[in-house]
């Protein structure tokens, strides 16, 4: 979702970097990107035990979400990532069934995609934040893409963007396409394990293309 269809990882990681420091807490939007895919608690607790030297309160992670998601609420709306859309369309060509697997919980979400990739989702064929019950890095998102999608580890390709993703989706087994979308250096999404690594969703749209041949 965030930083693969569409541009929205810019607005996320300026929110974090800008909604902590009201609370005491600091994450750069470099940092921001390496947490990218980790639940809103655990990217607070990570905060929180690194500045308070203990969890945050259930009361406290409801208070600084609420800060950071105010931030990200007032920023422009993400426009959709340049490729993705030839991405999908060349995995429909290969009769690819695609599998949707965000930490999103946005209750918008299936809505959202629809207005940009029509005909391409299907609530049936995601996986979000409200399924599963531990996030990335955990194997778990992917391992229930798999269930949903009626297919063996071996017969799927993940595309990716974020370090915690590229775990949980070699956790699972399976083959992991990095689009490079934000300002990690490459060897980042190498050593979590990807496959191959590409510059953005074009070079993935590329990448499928070829495979028709």
């Amino acid at each position: 979702m965030d930083g693969v269809l569409f541009d929205s990882m810019p607005n996320h990681a300026y929110a974090w970097s800008h909604a902590m420091t009201q609370f005491g807490l600091e994450m750069t939007a470099y940092e921001a990107y390496l947490h990218e895919g980790r639940t809103g608690s655990g990217t607070i607790n990570i905060l929180a035990q690194r500045y308070w030297g203990r969890d945050a309160t259930e009361e406290e992670i409801e208070r600084i979400y609420a800060a950071k998601s105010e931030v990200f609420n007032a920023c422009p709306e993400a426009k959709p990532m340049p490729g993705a859309l030839e991405a999908l369309t060349a995995a429909k060509e290969l009769d690819c069934m695609i599998v949707l697997v965000t930490g999103s919980a946005q209750a918008s979400l299936l809505q959202r995609l629809e207005e940009h990739y029509p005909g391409f989702f299907s609530e049936e064929l995601m996986v979000t934040g409200f399924d599963v019950k531990r996030g990335k890095p955990d194997p778990e998102p992917y391992l229930m893409g798999l269930q949903k999608a009626g297919v063996k580890a071996e017969e799927a390709i993940v595309v990716e963007n974020a370090p915690l993703g590229v775990e949980s989706a070699k956790g699972a087994g399976i083959f992991t396409i990095a689009a490079n979308t934000g300002p990690l250096e490459d060897h980042i999404l190498k050593d979590a394990g990807a496959d191959v690594v590409v510059p953005g969703m074009k070079e993935v749209a590329m990448l499928l293309k070829s495979m028709q041949k």
